[in-house]
């Protein structure tokens, strides 16, 4: 069985609409998709819809978190969508994304980037606006020539000359609404640099100690030395740990699949969680 438990659409940041993302997720074989859209979940029923007779979906979210003053992503599954104080805060950051857009966008401009909000509209579509749409458009209006040039602080990297910073829920915090939510809270990518997600073993372990339920290890952006140790780390703690893509379609380089987390990974994620089960097509909803 093929599971891959991070994955996003054009809801949030990813090229592709949910149920494309399922479809081509189903194409490259993979048995469990987890969507996990940045602060949202609008893209679940549609991609429910979308499944084939067999094929799971996992319904997720990648939250907007802070620790020590990074940003920290927390993967939140089969939570409970209508828990007030989650959907309240999924609400509030989703606001302060489309702010600090626009407050990228203008700082840009006093830089002589011809970046303009309309364009920026027109990439995110009926999204929420995010750093990555911000790097769309400065690459349609030549600023750049490559998505990843943007995520400098030449330009609106972590203190960079256009960044904005934005509202981000405390980690701890977090992992608590996941869990009061039925959910599941896995702390994303620990140590992908390119995005500055490098977290020490103690913050891990304390957030551990507020409920987290696994690591992800397996992300195409961390080495084979760091998931080893982040396996080991889990172990430790008495977390599980998961495998994923975190395929964002066009952006990423199609890759579904392309990390996948085991059956018993799967398992003790599935018994965890008491807010929501999954999507089999052909069945609904277990």
């Amino acid at each position: 069985m093929r599971i891959d438990l991070h994955s996003h659409s054009s809801v949030s940041d990813g090229s592709q609409p949910p149920a494309d993302v399922v479809r081509r997720a189903h194409a490259a074989g993979v048995d469990v998709l987890a969507l996990t859209d940045h602060d949202t979940v609008a893209g679940h029923a549609e991609a429910a819809r979308a499944l084939p007779p067999g094929m799971t979906l996992i319904r997720g979210m990648e939250l907007s978190c802070r620790l020590g003053g990074r940003s920290l992503h927390l993967l939140a599954y089969l939570f409970d969508a209508a828990e007030p104080e989650l959907a309240a805060e999924r609400r509030r950051i989703r606001e302060d994304r489309a702010h600090r857009a626009r407050g990228m966008v203008e700082r840009l401009g006093r830089l002589g980037a011809p970046v303009t909000w309309e364009m920026v509209q027109r990439v995110t579509g009926e999204s929420v606006p995010g750093r990555p749409h911000v790097a769309r458009a400065m690459v349609e209006a030549g600023v750049i020539s490559t998505m990843d040039e943007a995520f400098t602080r030449e330009w609106i990297g972590a203190g960079g000359r256009a960044y904005v910073d934005r509202y981000a829920l405390d980690a701890v915090t977090a992992v608590g609404l996941v869990r009061e939510a039925g959910g599941v809270p896995v702390i994303a990518h620990p140590r992908a640099s390119r995005g500055g997600y490098l977290f020490t073993d103690e913050e891990i372990a304390g957030l551990a100690r507020a409920g987290l339920g696994g690591i992800e290890a397996g992300h195409p952006e961390q080495t084979d030395a760091d998931r080893a140790h982040l396996r080991a780390l889990a172990a430790d703690l008495g977390l599980f740990t998961t495998g994923a893509s975190d395929d964002h379609g066009e952006a990423t380089g199609h890759r579904l699949g392309a990390e996948t987390t085991s059956a018993e990974a799967y398992e003790a994620l599935l018994a965890q969680a008491t807010g929501a089960g999954p999507d089999v097509g052909g069945r609904g909803s277990s």
